[in-house]
């Protein structure tokens, strides 16, 4: 059981719910509190982060397949 909380599919899970609630927290703010530009970039780096993380981890998890 322990296995399964570390597992890379568990951890692909919990990166696409946390860049799901930067995209929400990011449309929030933008239409809130549109002055502060520093917080939103730096929201948005955090995102863009996690996408890369999200988009490396599928590769591992499913290797292309040759041709």
């Amino acid at each position: 059981m322990d296995d399964n909380l570390h597992s890379p599919q568990r951890r692909l899970i919990e990166l696409r719910i946390e860049h799901a609630d930067l995209d929400s927290l990011i449309d929030r703010i933008a239409h809130e509190m549109p002055l502060d530009e520093l917080m939103l970039r730096r929201l948005k780096k955090r995102r863009l982060a996690l996408r890369d993380m999200i988009a490396r981890l599928e590769i591992s998890l499913d290797p292309p397949e040759p041709a």
